[in-house]
């Protein structure tokens, strides 16, 4: 997530402060050349792989079979049990580090919460992950379309949502012989005349004193002055009587009054307190004074209205002790009057939030021993005792460490057994870590992460065969890769050290692996490779540490910059323009970032930075980059084409159409018309409006703009002829691109090659494109549709080994084998990607081998989990029925 929970090899404190110039000096030329006995102890000091941490996450070894249970109980329970529900469904996403599926579930239990404590927690928690979009928010409220979970709840509100009985204290009227109809309270030396029948009204206790059988019945006057009242708090209450309503009674009378109706039970006078004390509530301090009040006097209103401003403060919040400690010593009669049901809920948040700002931090100890305290079932149990082990074992607690992954791994959290593991090690024990791990190996099917844990336990091949297995299992696991690269470059194998960590970065843009691979290069004196990936870790991350988080990363920066050519702003166009041809986006990013230093115009440099990280799959950093690209806006009409683009990235493509056409209105850019020619394609349902976009992608040529973007706009210009049947017109589009040098279009001049029937022209033109892009793995599938059988699958066999996580291949592969009878081999075709990648085509495809099989049960499993990653797959809605309807 934000923070890399470290591992324990990480917290070792060095002796020495690293000084970076001792290795890197700065003056150019200067660096000695690596002699053959010094190189190898060189690398060593720089190139360090550390153990993979143990992950404080809930990770089922079978997470599909437990979001089918999610997806069936959610079927099947009551309302007020969903929110929990979609809360388990977040762990289970947190744990496959999928932050969209994560985002959607905490949206889902915010929008089926029962309580408005519960709708609180859930809108703090959304808020707080969708850190930094707060802009996106303040783009939609001006297009008149507000986002709802940006926005504080009106808590009163919400007082029928928590189905808050209030009684109308209309008591059966017992007239009995009384002195007058007004009663006089006395109030030390004041007198209060009151509406005996009106005051009688707030509750049964002043019914029985006024017009029952009390003696303040037949008396005129009562005293009140021994009953913690003031002057000023009766005369509202006597207006309150005669209204039902307070009307500018400060926050101290109003205490006053509240305390008074709480003890005389006064009901509707005790909540019209409460509700004007929860709308007052506007600062921590308010909420800190307020919730103490709420607790003691049972006021939940209040107390929600509390919760808001301390979690919507979140994390800022938790740097006050105050607030640390209310939560922390409540016992669970305060908690629910703070936060209703919601209290698991609540100290998830907590000690999630505490665990990105410090792992092993005593804040982040409590409130993970809160959460154990409040796990009411078996999940919740064991992803309370499994992350509370974690933050013990980075704060070196090994024995409580011990008993609490103990205790998750009976709970039946079989991930908790790589903690005991681990424990086991640092204890000095050999065996036992390696027999841990191998048992639940032979346990059943398993999985990459279980080989890459036994791999720390043994050494020299068997340990380089248990990676290559935790690979072959799990491609997305970062370590395997380090830990290899790593090797071969202690035994001087450059080529083969630079191949392996390609072999990860080429599909997965990992800090990690990027560092690195700058340090290879740095031992190897490559400064210009080395500065071009520190210039991209920078980009992705700008405050990244290095050297195990003891040197900033823009320090070595710096330092390494000073060995390599400079260069003008003309020579990094230059070079900018070579490698978006080459579809290098590393090096592209690495440009950019150069060109950002100088006097350059940083709007136009900061959205193409943008681009360049959504084509690798960085959409918080790309986000990032189109806010700052709008802050750096040299004009109005720019600046609104950024809000445009910020909005159709957030999935606002109305919104984003409104922005270009407010641009186009200032001027006529071509920016604005591609913009808006995107936004129209998506925002319409209408088949028609693409003569329309073709017209606006043409007024963008007629634009001024570099030929990044014009051989952009002409590859979609043909892609946009070639849906509409205009084959001629495609192609020539392309070949404008092409002339440019805009490479993706050989992929469109294939597609018309094809629909020609000249399949071995559509081939020659993608061989082109693999030829020249340095990133090829779309370009080996796409080249796919147009070989023979055997082309075609060497082709998705190098896509998977190029990037593993596209799924038509294993969908491919699958699909022939299911054709040549051969169905338990393609399931497991399926299976083996879906281990990895939680996929709705993936879970899909294999739904249906296993209904075509007759295995229901499999097929609804699939069906369920589908659902899980998007419920609203009309196809998949389709099949999960159908198969429902057969359910024995």
């Amino acid at each position: 997530m934000r923070t890399f929970f470290t591992a324990e090899s990480c917290k070792e404190a060095h002796p020495n402060a690293l000084n970076p110039q001792s290795w890197l000096q700065v003056e150019r030329g200067k660096l000695p050349k690596l002699s053959s006995q010094s190189s190898s102890s060189s690398i060593e000091s720089l190139i360090k792989v550390p153990q993979p941490p143990i992950l404080p996450f809930f990770k089922p070894v079978d997470y599909v079979k437990v979001l089918a249970q999610i997806h069936e109980e959610l079927e099947l329970c009551t309302p007020q049990e969903q929110s929990n529900l979609f809360l388990l469904q977040y762990q289970v996403f947190r744990g496959m580090r999928d932050v969209k599926l994560m985002r959607r579930s905490l949206r889902s239990a915010w929008q089926r919460a029962n309580t408005v404590h519960e709708k609180i927690i859930f809108g703090a928690w959304l808020k707080y992950e969708k850190q930094g979009e707060e802009l996106v928010a303040q783009l939609l409220t001006a297009c008149g379309k507000c986002e709802r979970v940006f926005e504080p709840i009106n808590v009163e509100s919400h007082i029928s949502f928590d189905k808050v009985v209030i009684s109308q204290d209309r008591v059966s009227m017992n007239d009995g012989n009384h002195t007058s109809q007004y009663v006089i309270f006395t109030v030390g030396d004041e007198k209060i005349v009151c509406d005996r029948q009106k005051i009688s009204e707030l509750s049964a206790p002043f019914h029985a004193m006024l017009k029952g059988c009390f003696r303040e019945s037949l008396s005129e006057t009562v005293d009140l002055s021994e009953n913690n009242i003031s002057p000023s708090g009766m005369r509202a209450i006597k207006y309150f009587s005669l209204t039902g309503s307070l009307l500018d009674v400060p926050q101290n009378l109003l205490v006053e009054i509240s305390v008074f109706a709480n003890k005389y039970c006064c009901e509707r006078l005790k909540l019209a307190c409460d509700r004007k004390l929860a709308s007052l509530v506007s600062s921590r301090e308010d909420a800190l004074e307020l919730m103490e009040y709420a607790v003691d006097q049972n006021s939940s209103v209040l107390g929600a209205s509390c919760l808001q401003v301390l979690l919507r403060d979140i994390p800022n919040c938790l740097s006050d002790k105050r607030v640390v400690e209310l939560f922390i010593h409540a016992n669970r009669k305060e908690l629910e009057v703070m936060v209703g049901p919601g209290i698991f809920a609540l100290f998830c948040f907590l000690s999630e939030v505490s665990m990105n700002l410090s792992s092993s931090s005593d804040t982040t100890a409590h409130f993970l021993e809160r959460l154990v305290d409040f796990a009411e079932n078996d999940i919740q149990r064991m992803l309370a005792f499994h992350e509370l082990g974690c933050v013990r074992l980075s704060r070196k607690e090994y024995d409580e460490a011990y008993g609490l992954y103990e205790k998750a791994a009976k709970a039946g959290h079989i991930y908790s057994v790589a903690g005991l593991a681990r424990l086991d090690s640092i204890k000095g024990e050999k065996l036992l870590p390696y027999q841990k791990i191998s048992s639940i190996i032979c346990s059943g099917a398993p999985l990459g992460w279980m080989y890459q844990e036994r791999s720390l336990y043994c050494d020299g091949d068997v340990r380089w065969k248990d990676l290559e297995k935790a690979t072959e299992l799990d491609p997305t696991l970062v370590y395997p890769y380090m830990y290899r690269s790593a090797t071969l470059i202690r035994t001087e194998n450059v080529e083969g050290a630079l191949s392996e960590i390609n072999r990860i970065l080429g599909f997965k843009l990992s800090l990690e692996c990027l560092e690195l691979r700058f340090f290879i290069y740095l031992a190897l004196e490559d400064y210009k490779a080395a500065l071009r990936d520190v210039q991209a870790i920078l980009t992705l991350c700008p405050s990244y540490k290095m050297f195990e988080g003891r040197v900033a990363a823009s320090q070595l920066c710096t330092l390494v910059r000073e060995h390599v050519e400079h260069w003008t702003t003309a020579d990094c166009w230059a070079r900018l323009y070579d490698c978006w041809s080459a579809v290098d986006d590393i090096e592209s990013l690495s440009v950019i970032y150069q060109m950002l230093e100088s006097d350059a115009a940083k709007g136009v440099l900061y959205f193409r930075q943008s681009l360049l990280l959504l084509r690798l799959s960085c959409p918080e950093a790309a986000m990032r980059s189109l806010q700052l690209a709008w802050e750096q806006a040299s004009s109005e009409h720019e600046r609104l084409v950024y809000e445009g683009w910020i909005l159709y990235d957030s999935g606002h493509y109305e919104e984003g159409l409104q922005k270009a056409e407010e641009s186009i209105t200032i001027k006529r850019s071509f920016e604005a018309y591609f913009l808006k020619a995107y936004a129209l394609a998506d925002s319409s349902v209408d088949s028609s409006c693409s003569s329309t976009v073709i017209s606006l992608l043409e007024d963008a040529l007629k634009c001024p703009s570099d030929n990044l973007r014009k051989g952009q706009a002409l590859n979609n210009l043909g892609s946009v002829y070639v849906d509409c049947g205009k084959l001629d017109a495609a192609e020539e589009c392309y070949v404008k691109a092409l002339k440019i040098q805009h490479t993706r279009a050989h992929q469109g001049l294939a597609r018309v090659h094809f629909l020609r029937n000249d399949k071995a022209a559509a081939l020659k033109e993608m061989t082109n494109l693999i030829e020249r892009a340095r990133n090829n793995a779309s370009a080996y599938e796409k080249r796919s549709e147009y070989g023979d059988r055997e082309l075609t699958k060497a082709d998705l066999e190098m896509v998977t080994r190029l990037d593993p996580l596209r799924v038509y291949p294993y969908r491919y592969r699958a699909a022939v084998l299911m054709d040549n009878h051969k169905e338990e081999e393609a399931i497991g075709e399926l299976s083996r990607a879906i281990a990895f990648k939680a996929d709705l085509h993936l879970l899909h495809l294999r739904a249906a081998f296993h209904e075509h099989k007759g295995d229901v049960l499999s097929a609804l499993r699939d069906c369920r989990a589908a659902l899980s990653v998007d419920p609203n797959h009309q196809k998949m809605l389709e099949l999960h029925y159908r198969v429902n309807s057969h359910e024995p």
